[in-house]
């Protein structure tokens, strides 16, 4: 590729470089960029954080947030995914 030095002008990601090295495409599903997907949430998710939010945002001296992921049926969702979908809420 004789124009991979305008490539290299610009900030790029390990799994970008990697691509870049190894031929465009090399990149097998789930890794690199691809693999930090967050799955959407479901409406039953959002019901029950919704739920679970009105039920412990008034507890004094509690972290909602913990209370939320200890209490949320769905594994695997982190602490900012949670709060991300409560301020899109």
């Amino acid at each position: 590729n004789k124009k991979a030095f305008v490539e290299l002008l610009f900030w790029k990601s390990p799994a970008a470089v990697r691509e870049m090295t190894e031929g465009y495409g090399s990149l097998r599903e789930g890794e690199g960029a691809g693999r930090s997907r967050v799955p959407p949430w479901t409406p039953q998710e959002e019901q029950e954080l919704r739920e679970l939010y009105w039920k412990y945002k008034e507890v004094e001296g509690e972290d909602i947030i913990a209370a939320i992921l200890a209490h949320l049926p769905a594994p695997g969702r982190t602490r900012r995914q949670v709060v991300k979908q409560l301020v899109r809420l």
